[in-house]
């Protein structure tokens, strides 16, 4: 072989397995870095057919005309589907630790065939098997380092309370307005939008959290058994909360029972001193349970915001706030439970409810250009989204809506969320393709569009749409999904 297609089959071979390790870690990162969800849980698994495996047999196949196929066909089809996605890769340090990681073992390798001359194709997959293992051998490392660093950082606030909240839905709201309320009083911090992660939550504590915190916050997130108990038996919470069980990721979980088990691992942290658990989960008695739900009554929820009575501990408390959704005094009632823990007086929580902000793209209104909007794309369950549905039927003027579907759930509910737009809107715009086929065959509205690539949304908004208006965005999946 001449020096010059040496070099070449070298190069080639370097950009080719940079590519595909692009792919690869990209793919980790939208599924928690776990293989095993990529290969198993992927929503478009004809994905790794087009942009790996048929170019890693072209490599083995094509012999020296795989130059041709990959600057003319793989380059370009990965260039393609890389900018076209709406959830990039983001290079954080683990991200950053893999490419240079793989690169090093690629370029190591290759030196090694060609000085020994003992290569007929350079190594692809050895390389790629070597980084992921590799990189996983480091971040545990790393992350047994974090962890012990956090833990030693909690152990020296010896006077810290901290709250920890889990369920299927209402997570990161439940967290804000408990927040919101208790600062009123108290120096409080919480964990950073959806961060419900062990690695999220150490990461959030050695570098975010302030040293002279009074009580801290956090959200409880899983896909699997055991995730809420490696949390819980990390930061040892006094004070839980177990919101509404649903559906939410059933797909992971197989059965409601194995959600509400997985949710219910919060009850063992070693420091618990009293734990608020929606009626809906169980109703099991616990001498240091309080069950939340019931007290909730005479709900009065439109776009100019919600009240509601809390009847709880022979009084009642009239509460308004500008938080749009039924569904959202679950949140505001766990909320006022914990205030209460923490000797909040009856009119600190009232002031403190009306004065709560919405969550942004839960619900969240903006008034554009004579349009009324309802962000809800950071809510995927059936509860939540009926009621914004229910929301959009009080205005006057058309409604439309915006959505992918129900992402991780079922057909059956997702047909009776058609069976709430069917009811209501005028225009429903059916954005990705995981629920197209379904939705289009179903949709009865007047102006129905599938519409597959979310970045011509403004385009055909700005068409569809007029003053007067409002605009549904329910749930907003990435187009991986």
């Amino acid at each position: 072989m001449q020096n010059y297609e040496i070099l070449m089959a070298f190069v080639t071979n370097v950009l080719f397995v940079t590519v595909l390790g692009w792919y690869l870690i990209t793919n980790l990162q939208w599924y928690d870095y776990r293989l095993s969800r990529v290969l198993l849980k992927h929503h478009k698994p004809h994905w790794h057919i087009i942009y790996f495996f048929i170019p890693l047999i072209a490599y083995y196949t094509t012999g020296k005309f795989f130059i041709i196929f990959f600057l003319f066909a793989v380059l370009p089809a990965v260039f393609i589907w890389h900018k076209n996605l709406d959830k990039k890769l983001i290079l954080t340090w683990r991200v950053k630790r893999f490419l240079i990681l793989l690169l090093a073992l690629v370029i190591f390798g290759d030196i090694l065939c060609t000085l020994k001359e003992a290569c007929s194709a350079y190594g692809v997959f050895m390389p790629l098997f070597l980084a992921y293992v590799g990189s996983i051998a480091i971040e545990k490392f790393l992350f047994l380092s974090f962890k012990k660093e956090a833990q030693k950082k909690l152990q020296s606030m010896d006077k810290l309370q901290i709250i920890c909240i889990t369920g299927s839905y209402g997570k990161t709201s439940m967290k804000n307005f408990v927040r919101e309320i208790l600062s009123k009083k108290y120096r409080v911090y919480s964990t950073p939008r959806s961060v419900n992660t062990l690695g999220g939550i150490v990461k959030d504590i050695n570098e975010s959290l302030p040293s002279d915190t009074e009580i801290y916050i956090c959200e409880a997130g899983a896909r699997q058994s055991g995730d809420i108990y490696e949390i819980t038996t990390f930061l040892e919470p006094q004070t839980v909360v177990v919101g509404k069980v649903g559906l939410a990721h059933v797909e992971y979980f197989k059965t409601l029972q194995n959600i509400i088990a997985t949710k219910l691992e919060i009850m063992k942290s070693p420091r618990l001193e009293c734990a608020f658990i929606h009626n809906s989960v169980t109703d099991e008695p616990h001498e240091k349970v309080t069950f939340f739900g019931d007290e909730i009554q005479n709900i009065n929820a439109t776009l100019d915001g919600t009240t509601f009575d809390m009847v709880f501990n022979g009084r009642t408390l009239t509460l308004h706030t500008e938080i749009l959704g039924a569904f959202q005094t679950i949140n505001i009632a766990a909320a006022v439970h914990i205030a209460e823990t923490f000797d909040m007086s009856d009119d600190d929580i009232i002031k403190a409810v009306e004065k709560l902000t919405p969550v942004e793209h839960r619900l969240q209104m903006i008034k554009a250009g004579g349009k009324l909007i309802l962000d809800d794309g950071y809510n995927g369950n059936i509860e939540g989204m009926l009621e914004a549905i229910r929301l959009c039927s009080l205005h006057e003027g058309r409604r439309i809506i915006v959505t992918p579907g129900l992402v991780e759930s079922s057909d059956e509910l997702n047909l009776e969320l058609i069976e709430a737009i069917n009811a209501v809107f005028e225009i429903a715009i059916v954005t990705g393709s995981l629920n197209a086929e379904l939705f289009d065959k179903n949709l009865n509205v007047k102006n129905k569009i599938i519409l597959h690539d979310k970045s011509k949304i403004e385009e055909l908004l700005a068409h569809q749409t007029k003053a007067g208006d409002i605009i549904l965005f329910a749930n907003d999946a990435p187009n991986f999904i």
